[in-house]
């Protein structure tokens, strides 16, 4: 099994961003392995499409708003995915703006909040967030 069979594309239009208020009418896609075709079913067809042996794997992970935009101090703009948390307040994340931010500058982000541009690692940068990130 590679990463690469778990690539697709996702619409942003079909993330969930809260739980249906009816739990049992939660979407559920379908792959039929030998044919490759997909279908479109309910959640409550689960069973339907269990066998004995079968291993089902849950995924309790949460989304995070890891898209962010702000500026620098400067005035230029820029777009931050974060891809990393490395710890409450350290993050490592693509920057995308016209010039890459320099270490020790500082990053204003949209709706409040400040990131200093601590290093660069490769393709990554290293962002260190005046606030705490995400309760861990």
């Amino acid at each position: 099994m590679r990463v690469a069979d778990f690539t697709f594309e996702l619409p942003d239009s079909l993330i969930a961003r809260r739980p249906l208020v009816e739990r049992r009418s939660s979407r559920l896609l379908t792959l039929d392995g030998p044919t490759g075709a997909l279908a479109h079913r309910q959640f409550t067809d689960l069973l339907e499409h269990l066998r004995p042996g079968d291993l089902m794997v849950f995924n309790n992970t949460r989304v995070i708003p890891a898209r962010l935009f702000g500026q620098k101090a400067s005035g230029g703009k820029l777009e931050i995915l974060v891809e990393r948390v490395q710890d409450s307040h350290r993050v490592l994340a693509h920057v995308r703006s016209s010039k890459s931010p320099k270490p020790g500058s500082s990053i204003l982000i949209d709706g409040g909040g400040e990131a200093e541009m601590v290093a660069r690692h490769d393709a990554l940068f290293e962002l260190r967030f005046a606030e705490e990130v995400l309760p861990l």
